[in-house]
């Protein structure tokens, strides 16, 4: 069965944070369970959040709650092994609002490091702004 792979050990990058200020928009907050927090990225096309698993990992679903009005709307996930380069796993398409979207991935590869590029933004200047992320799956042996 299915479940969130995201755990202390996971390491994350983002592409950017707005003004740099990680105190208050930084990536933590996609993962601390509180719906008053977020990450907020700069402006600028393709954004990206990067996961790097303890161990690798088959993953089976997406979820994520944008900002309506700074949700992505072309992303793409990508994959790769612990040392190797990134390929792409599937494209997939916001709506632009507040709710909480599934995405399933079928077929997925094992994967080490997951990366979830968003290619544009519903807000002109390129933001987005996620307030939860979580992966699901299962870890692979």
């Amino acid at each position: 069965m299915a479940s969130s792979l995201i755990c202390g050990e996971t390491q994350s990058r983002v592409s950017s944070v707005l003004n740099r200020d990680v105190k208050q928009f930084g990536k933590k907050y996609m993962f601390d369970n509180n719906e008053e927090t977020c990450w907020n990225s700069d402006q600028g096309d393709t954004q990206w959040v990067a996961l790097e698993f303890p161990q690798p990992v088959q993953v089976s679903e997406l979820r994520l709650q944008f900002q309506g009005g700074f949700s992505g709307k072309t992303c793409r996930m990508e994959g790769s092994p612990k040392d190797g380069s990134f390929s792409k796993i599937g494209d997939f398409y916001p709506e632009d609002d507040n709710s909480a979207q599934s995405f399933p991935i079928r077929e997925a590869p094992v994967v080490h490091k997951l990366k979830i590029v968003f290619e544009n933004s519903a807000d002109f200047f390129g933001r987005i702004i996620v307030y939860s992320l979580d992966v699901l799956g299962e870890k692979a042996s």
